[in-house]
Order: C-alpha cells, then structure tokens, then sequence
C-alpha cells in the first residue's frame, strides 16, 4: 500500500510537464507532455534556473522595450515572433472595461498568434499571476516569475491564474480547501469553510464561482462564494434536502426533500417554487433542452415530471420496482431509471416510456459516459456492473467487480468503479465497449482502509476527474486522505492529508487558464483590493516573459459603509515553535487611506488547525495605525491568524486571514 506522506508529484495537469522529464532526464520540464501544476523540487528548481539563464543570456525574450501603456486594460506585445494581446473585461458585460474595480469579476485574456501569418497559436499552455506592485519594486518580470514556479511561502501571488484547488466534503460540517500547487511547509490546506450542519451533496456552477452544499440536519442548502471561500447564505428549502442537481442551462438548481423538490434561482440565489413529488429517496435528472425535470420517488414506484418553464409537476410515470437513480443521454434523449429490481426503464425528454431492459436485482446507481453512449449500472448485491447501450436499451456486458459497488465515475477513456467494502478501485476501459467486444477491468488501491468505511457516508461522488488530464481523485473517508491516480500506473502517485478529517466526498474547483477559443486563453476571478499589479505572463516554447499592468480602483459603493481597512504586516511566514514572533496589522480608512490610531479593540486571533487550540489578545498601536501583539506557537503545524475591531463593524468572520507555519526550530524554514 502507499502511504499518506508521499509527495505529489502528482499535479499532472495541462501546463507544465511529466515528473520522469524532470527527475529521469535532464531534459526541460516544459517539454513533452503536458502537465500544469507539476510541483516536484527537480522541476522547481530546473525551471527556476531556466528562466534565470533565459533572462540573462537572451534578454529580448521580454517585450519590456516596447511602447506599451503597462496600465491599460487592452494591450499587445511582440515578441519572438509571436503576438501576445492582453484583455481584461468585466464578466459582467454592463460594466465597463476601463473601470476595474476591487470585488470585480474580470476575465484575463490571452490572445497568441503567429506574427507573419496571424495564425493562431493552439495548445500553448501559457501561465499568468497578479501580484500587488508595492511601493520599493523593481519590475524584474523573470525573477517574478521564477518566484511563482517556485512556490512557497514568500512567493504567493494575489491572484494564481494557473490554480485549481480540492475541495473534500468532509463528516465534521466543514469543507477543507487544498491547493496542490502551494506546499505549505508540509500543510497545503488553503481554507476550512464551516458549514451550519454535515453536508450531504454538492454541486458547482459552471464557472466555479458559486458552490451549493445540501445541509439535511438543518433543512438548508449553503450557498459558497468559492473566491473568497465564504458561506453567502443559507437557504431554506424544506424538510432534509439531500440530491443537488444544477439543471443544463443553469438558470436552477433543484435540490430534493421529503416528498418535495425545491427549486432555486442561480442569479439571485433565491427559492422560487416548492413542488410536490412522491415518497422515499429521490435522484433527479433533466432533459438535455431544459425542458422537463424528472425526480424519482423509491417508496411510490414513480417518476415525477415536472414542467421546467411552468415549475409545476405533469404527471407521476409508474415503474417496476423501486427506482433509485436516473440519469440522462444526449445520444438518445433519453432518461435511464435503474430500480432495485433490475429493471432500467428508459422514458423520453418528453416524459413517455420508452423501453425497459432488464438486468439483476440490486441495481443502485446509474451513470451515463461522457459521451453519451453507455449507461453503467452498479449491482451492489451481485458485485457487477451492468453497461447499456443507449441507442438500443440493452444490456450488453456484465463486469464482474469487487464488493459492493457503489458508484461510477468516469476519465476520457475509463469508467471508475467504487466499492464500499473494498479498497480497490476497479476500471474498466471505455474502448472495450460495444457489441462483439468484452471489457478487460483492472484496479489499483485507493488507499489502506476500504472506501466505504466513513462515519456519515455521503450520496456525492467520493471519485471525480483531475482537471485536464487522464486521472482522478479518490477520497478515502477512514483513511482521512484524497489519492490521486494517473492512469497506467499500478497505485496511487500521491495523496493529500486532510487534517484529521474523513473526506466523505471530493470536488475539483479549476481556475487555470483554458483555451476557450482557438489561440485565446482566459479564466475569470476576482480582483482583490485597490491598488496597482503587475499579470506576469510566462510562454515556455518560445519562452515569452512580460509584466503587464493593471489598476484596480477602489469602489466607493462597496466601501461606503466599512469603517476601517485591515491590512497583514505580517512578513515571515516562516516560524519557530517556542519563539515569540510579532504580528502586526495596519487600520485605515477605506477611502482616504488615513491611518486610524488609538483604537482600543484591536483584537487578534491565532488557531492552530484544525481548531484544537486558539489565542486571543488585544493588540497595542505602536503608531501610523499599526497595531502589534506578541504571540509565542507552543508546537509545530499550521495556524491561522485573524484581525477584528468591533467598533469599527470589522469582525472576524469578515476579515481575510493569514496562515503560518511553525516548525520545531531544527526543521525551520529559513526565508
């Protein structure tokens, strides 16, 4: 078995490159396959060098010298032959451009192309960071950039245009945020975002900038503002709200309580219907034309159809048995039902049975491929796994698997089996599929202890797709880690520690650049507090390094009721246990940037994660705004350090924080 502690050299992604270039060969990290967040000291520091020695020996590599407004919010450069143009846009498209404001949803545009023919320039794989232009900076735009590649404590850029960050759903009420780019010393955990009660199912939108978390003990679904990583809101939906499901178009998401579904406006993150169902446990599919809802009813032998546009319910369609799960095929435009019977029934998107094909009873989940073409039906009893073709509604393999499959995921090329008393992952490969073939499965541990071992076991997916790559994260709730698997590989090539907590299920939230368009990349986020930034831009083949400029202003409706601005002084991140270590934040005026002195309820509070020993104390001004205390981390691990003044309307839970890392003082980091 392999064991927690191994380092993940398993960022393998979309950018950058594979671990055997760096660690076997002296060749480029950057050569080869392609693999975006690869975070292996032998690439590190090999990439480092490079762009060192690329600033040196070929200076022309940057497009300093030409006549660039650096703060403009369209811009182009030249620069080893390639076109490099800049936008930056509001997501909301009433805004205008040339007014970027703090809080401020913006897309980061990158246009590549060739600069003799215009053609452009596809499967680059550039990356970009925002870091704050401080007063005293040079613009040395390599050394930025060598800096970013090379992680670390002192090396975090205010906005990562290259991140994707895991999210585990974990047994406590909680949602640990990983960031597998960032080492932490030995700590990558980014966020804990409390949740009212234990989550039982997730869904995200499709820019990844709202995440909605069921919540049954206390009958709401949260709403999450995945920038910032806070709870926005929590919406009452009805009595246990369980199954989540974010319909095609997005305009709702449908969340399923007893005998009821509630439905809930995206936009305003509202609940504008309560519809009746039937009884029992209930999954919910959707016609691919935004349509019809339908809703299954175990105890009522039913299916609800529900009216998308009216939000009211058709009719109830009975089938065998007890329906389970459903699931939804743009090849046939069909809805498949897999009941506890056997039976898969398939109704039209217009709300008409169609067919019924018959497999064992013990059916549980069904799954349909990426591509639409197979339906996958797990048999807890039987340990098998039934594989439908869509066009026809017939079962046409039985694979045998491990026992009690519980759930399907799927890659590009494999459909993943989960087993609740096993700790095996079984795969089987989605070529071998059709008539006259027979799948061939293999498996691989996903981790020590068998997956189906959690406390509070959850209906979310407890495997899911690495984000650009053929791989998957397995979360392993008695094991207290999320494995990740690249494909080939006999086990595991690392895995993430989740500090203490079972991780009932797993998410992926990518913020990396993507190719939306030939020879365009761009990703949203959110500007952070005004001020003036550099976007260090970074093309490895041909190596392109430029500073762009950007300016952030401040909004005066968003500030025009915050009393005071709280900024970390907070250098070292780098600490020593036993060592006292000064933590100093400065207050100002959100307006006129004036400090504000003599304030008497300065607080600050220190907690080591995951919350098992904290510190309070009231900060002294030591002048210009600053206030100070003195704090002593009495063991190693990571802490998390918050500022409040609750005179001025500036609480805890509504301040960023900083994290540090103490280290026994034979282990320090130096910086």
């Amino acid at each position: 078995m392999i064991r927690s502690h191994i380092r993940p050299a398993f960022l393998h992604n979309q950018k950058w490159r594979k671990l055997s270039a760096c660690a076997d060969s002296k060749i480029s990290c950057f050569q080869g396959a392609q693999s975006n967040r690869l975070r292996h000291p032998a690439c590190a520091s090999l990439i480092i060098s490079t762009i060192f020695f690329a600033i040196i020996a070929a200076p022309l590599v940057t497009a300093f010298g030409q006549t660039v407004d650096p703060f403009a919010t369209r811009k182009k450069i030249v620069s080893q032959g390639i076109v490099v143009e800049f936008e930056l846009e509001p997501a909301d498209p009433s805004r205008k451009s040339a007014d970027l404001k703090e809080g401020d949803d913006i897309t980061f545009r990158f246009k590549l192309s060739d600069e003799a023919t215009g053609t452009p320039m596809q499967k680059a794989y550039p990356a970009a960071w925002v870091s704050l232009r401080r007063e005293g900076d040079s613009l040395d735009c390599g050394k930025k950039i060598a800096n970013f590649i090379g992680g670390g404590l002192t090396a975090r850029a205010d906005l990562d245009l290259n991140a994707y960050y895991v999210l585990a759903l974990n047994h406590d009420s909680t949602i640990s945020v990983v960031d597998p780019l960032f080492d932490f010393g030995g700590s990558k955990l980014l966020a804990l975002v409390a949740l009212k009660s234990a989550g039982e199912d997730w869904a995200i939108t499709y820019d990844q900038s709202r995440l909605f978390v069921s919540m049954p003990d206390s009958n709401q679904v949260a709403v999450i503002d995945t920038v910032l990583w806070k709870v926005r809101d929590n919406l009452d939906t009805g009595p246990n709200p369980t199954r989540l499901a974010l319909q095609p178009d997005e305009q709702y998401l449908w969340a399923t309580c007893d005998s009821s579904v509630a439905v809930i406006n995206t936009s305003t993150s509202k609940v504008v219907a309560r519809i009746p169902a039937g009884k029992g446990q209930h999954e919910i599919a959707f016609s691919g034309d935004n349509r019809f809802a339908f809703v299954t009813n175990s105890a009522d032998g039913t299916v609800s159809v529900i009216d998308i546009k009216t939000l009211a319910k058709i009719k109830d369609i009975p089938v065998r048995g007890t329906p389970l799960s459903a699931a939804s095929s743009n090849v046939s435009k069909f809805i498949y039902v897999a009941n506890r019977e056997g039976a898969i029934t398939a109704i039209d998107w217009a709300g008409n049975p169609v067919a019924v094909a018959q497999a064992e009873a013990g059916l549980t989940q069904i799954r349909v491929s990426p591509n639409g073409r197979w339906a996958f039906a797990v048999n807890t009893e039987k340990n098998a796994v039934f594989i439908l073709d869509v066009p026809t509604t017939r079962v046409i393999h039985r694979v045998e698997v491990e026992k009690e499959p519980d759930q399907i995921a799927f890659s590009y090329t494999l459909a993943y089996v989960r087993h609740k008393a096993s700790e095996h992952v079984f795969m089987i490969p989605l070529d071998q599929i059709g008539e006259g073939k027979s799948p061939h499965p293999a498996d691989f541990p996903g981790g020590q202890a068998v997956l189906g071992r959690a406390k509070r076991p959850s209906i979310a997916d407890g495997i899911i797709q690495a984000p650009g790559a053929n791989a998957v994260l397995v979360a392993n709730p008695a094991d207290k880690a999320i494995y990740y698997y690249k494909e080939g590989m006999a086990a595991p090539m690392g895995s993430f520690n989740n500090y203490g907590r079972e991780p009932r299920a797993a998410m992926v939230v990518d913020r990396s650049l993507k190719e939306r368009s030939p020879g365009v990349y761009s990703t949203t986020a959110r500007l952070p507090r005004a001020g003036r930034y550099d976007v260090s831009f970074f093309l490895d083949s041909p190596r392109i390094l430029h500073c762009f400029g950007l300016v952030v202003n401040v909004d005066d409706l968003a500030q025009a009721d915050k009393l005071v601005e709280i900024e970390s002084l907070i250098k070292e991140r780098a600490i020593k246990v036993d060592k006292a270590v000064s933590l100093r934040f400065k207050l100002s005026d959100p307006r006129t940037r004036a400090p504000k002195n003599d304030l008497k309820d300065v607080e600050v509070l220190v907690f080591l994660a995951p919350g098992i020993w904290q510190y309070r104390k009231l900060a002294h001004g030591v002048g210009e705004g600053v206030y100070e205390i003195s704090f002593t981390p009495p063991r190693a691990g990571v802490y998390y350090v918050f500022a409040q003044c609750s005179s001025l309307g500036a609480r805890f839970n509504q301040s960023s924080y900083v994290m540090l890392e103490a280290q026994e003082e034979r282990a320090a980091v130096k910086q």
